[in-house]
C-alpha cells in the first residue's frame, strides 16, 4: 500500500511576505479616501439621492469588493494569472465594445463610457482596460526576454505589443473617452521604454501620436473648448471653465489648516464633480495644506515601495507588472491633482482611492494585489516559468522533443 501525503517531495520554501510599508500606504489611502467623502460631498448626496451618506456607503461596498480583489492577486502564482491572462483581456475589449450597444451602454453627456448591470449599477470598462493592458504588455514582454539571442526580432517581436497597445486604445476612443485613451498610450510607451525597447521605436510613435491628438481635440467643440478655456480662463469663469474656477477658489479658500466641515463648504458645494474628478478640491479646502503634506506623504511612500518591488523582483512578468500598476496609479494621482489645481487642462482622469466610482476602486484594488504579488515573489517563481517556457518552445520546435539536461 503507497503511503500519500502532502507535498510529497517537494522542497521545503521560504515563506516572503508582503511590504508591511506599502500594504499600510494602500489602506491609509484608502481610508483618506473614505474620509474625504464623508466630509465633502454630503450636501449633494443628500439633494440627489436623499441620503448624506450615499456616496459614502457605496464607496465602502466597493472597497470591501476590492479588497476582496487585492487578496485574490496578491496571492495567485504567476502562472495561474498567466493562464487567465487571454480571457482577462478578451473579457475587458468586449466590456468596452458593449458600452457601444443600445440597452446594454449607458452614455453621460454624449460619451457612451458606461454599461448597465442589474443589481451592481453602472460598471466603467476603461478602469480595467488599464490593469488588462499592463499585464498583456508585461507578458509580451516577458516573452520577448526569454527568447534565445539567434530566435530574437526585435522589429517582429516588438510589433505585436505594439497593435495590442493600438487595438486598446482604438477601443477606449470608440466611447469618446479621450483622456483615459491617451493616458494608457502613454502608460504602454512608458512600459516599452522599461522593458528595453530602443528609443528608435518610441519616438516615431510619439511622432504619430502628437497629430492624432490634436486633430481629435479639433474635431471635438467641447474638448477644444477645454484647451481654449485653460489658457484663457477669465473667459470662461461661467461656461467651460467654471470647474477650474471652483475648484480653485475652494483651495485657495482652505489656508492652511484648512476650514473643517464649517463655514468654508459652501465652495465645496459648488464643485460640479466634488464627488468624482474633484474629489482633492475638496480635501484641500476641509483639510488644508496640512492635509495636502499629509497625502503627498502617503503617497511619497506608496509610489517609493511600489517601484521597489518592481526593480527588485526576481520574476520578469510580475516585475513588469508591478511597474505598469505603479506608474497607472501614481501618474494617474499626479494628473488628477494637476487638473484640479489647475496645471492642466480638464479631463476625466479620476484620483485612485478618493474619487467615487467603483470601477475606478476595485481596479486600483487589483493592482495594488499585483504589487503585492511581486513583492512575494522569489527566483523559485522565475525559474518555474522559465522551465515550463523552455519545454514548451523546444517540443514544438520542427516536431522533435528535445530533452533538458
Amino acid at each position: 500500500m503507497s503511503r500519500f501525503t502532502f507535498f510529497a517531495e517537494k522542497p521545503v520554501r521560504p515563506y516572503h511576505k508582503g511590504d508591511v510599508l506599502f500594504v499600510a500606504s494602500v489602506i491609509i489611502l484608502c481610508g483618506l479616501g473614505l474620509v474625504s467623502l464623508y466630509v465633502c460631498t454630503p450636501y449633494k448626496a443628500e439633494r440627489l439621492f436623499g441620503s448624506s451618506l450615499y456616496f459614502v456607503r457605496r464607496q465602502m461596498a466597493w472597497a470591501a469588493v476590492g479588497l476582496a480583489g487585492m487578496i485574490a492577486f496578491s496571492v495567485m502564482p504567476v502562472r495561474v494569472m498567466k493562464r487567465i491572462l487571454p480571457a482577462l483581456v478578451i473579457g475587458t475589449l468586449i466590456l468596452c465594445l458593449m458600452t457601444l450597444v443600445p440597452g446594454i451602454g449607458d452614455s453621460r453627456k454624449g460619451a457612451p463610457r458606461w454599461i448597465r448591470i442589474p443589481v451592481i449599477g453602472t460598471v466603467q470598462p476603461s478602469e480595467f482596460a488599464k490593469m488588462a493592458l499592463v499585464l498583456f504588455l508585461a507578458n509580451l514582454f516577458d516573452k520577448i526576454q526569454r527568447q534565445d539571442d539567434e530566435f530574437k526580432n526585435e522589429q517582429r517581436d516588438f510589433l505585436y505589443p505594439l497593435i495590442g497597445l493600438m487595438v486598446f486604445v482604438m477601443v477606449i476612443f470608440l466611447q469618446k473617452d479621450f483622456s483615459t485613451g491617451l493616458f494608457i498610450f502613454a502608460v504602454g510607451c512608458i512600459m516599452f521604454f522599461v522593458s528595453g525597447a530602443r528609443m528608435l521605436w518610441i519616438f516615431p510613435l510619439l511622432s504619430l501620436a502628437v497629430p492624432a491628438a490634436v486633430l481629435m481635440v479639433v474635431m471635438e467643440p467641447y474638448r477644444l473648448m477645454r484647451v481654449v478655456a485653460f489658457f484663457k480662463p477669465e473667459d470662461f469663469l461661467l461656461t467651460s471653465g467654471y470647474q477650474r474656477f471652483a475648484s480653485r477658489r475652494a483651495i485657495i479658500a482652505g489656508g492652511f489648516w484648512g476650514n473643517g466641515m464649517g463655514s468654508g463648504m459652501q465652495y465645496v458645494n459648488s464643485i460640479p464633480e466634488v464627488q468624482a474628478d474633484y474629489i482633492f478640491a475638496g480635501w484641500t479646502n476641509v483639510m488644508g495644506f496640512v492635509g495636502v503634506i499629509a497625502y503627498a506623504a502617503v503617497l511619497f511612500v506608496f509610489a517609493w515601495r511600489a517601484f521597489r518591488i518592481a526593480l527588485t523582483c526576481p520574476c520578469r512578468f510580475a516585475s513588469y507588472s508591478a511597474y505598469g500598476s505603479a506608474i497607472v496609479i501614481v501618474f494617474q494621482s499626479l494628473i488628477n491633482i494637476g487638473v484640479v489645481c489647475g496645471a492642466l487642462p480638464t479631463t476625466g482622469i479620476p484620483l485612485p482611492f478618493f474619487s467615487s466610482g467603483g470601477s475606478s476602486l476595485l481596479a486600483t484594488m487589483c493592482m495594488c494585489g499585483i504589487i503585492i504579488n511581486a513583492s512575494c515573489c522569489d527566483e523559485d517563481d522565475e525559474m518555474e516559468s522559465v522551465r515550463k517556457y523552455s519545454e514548451r518552445n523546444i517540443e514544438s520546435f520542427n516536431g522533435v522533443v528535445v530533452e533538458n539536461e
